[in-house]
């Protein structure tokens, strides 16, 4: 398992740890707020409110949040980014 990961931080410019944005689309309601916050608590813990933008869109009907955290891994971000698109009221995740 070792192995496998040093490959995968070797495909990667990144260098870790390292300040990451993830940026996720989706409907503007509480409970889609709530719900990204915590599949982003699960992968990277406690972030301080700062880290956390949010922009409605020009309806109001989507929201865009970004994320900025300390990513510690090629992985970390992987697990996060599977996890958010697997949400059935993600629109976008890049």
């Amino acid at each position: 398992m070792k192995s496998e990961e040093a490959a995968l931080e070797r495909e990667t410019l990144l260098e870790f740890p390292c300040a990451f944005p993830i940026k996720i689309m989706g409907p503007a309601t509480v409970d889609f707020n709530a719900q990204i916050r915590a599949i982003a608590l699960a992968h990277v813990g406690e972030v301080p409110e700062s880290a956390w933008r949010i922009r409605p869109s020009a309806q109001g009907n989507f929201v865009g949040m970004t994320l900025t955290f300390t990513a510690t891994s090629k992985r970390q971000i992987d697990d996060l980014y599977r996890a958010i698109t697997a949400h059935p009221d993600v629109k976008m995740c890049l």
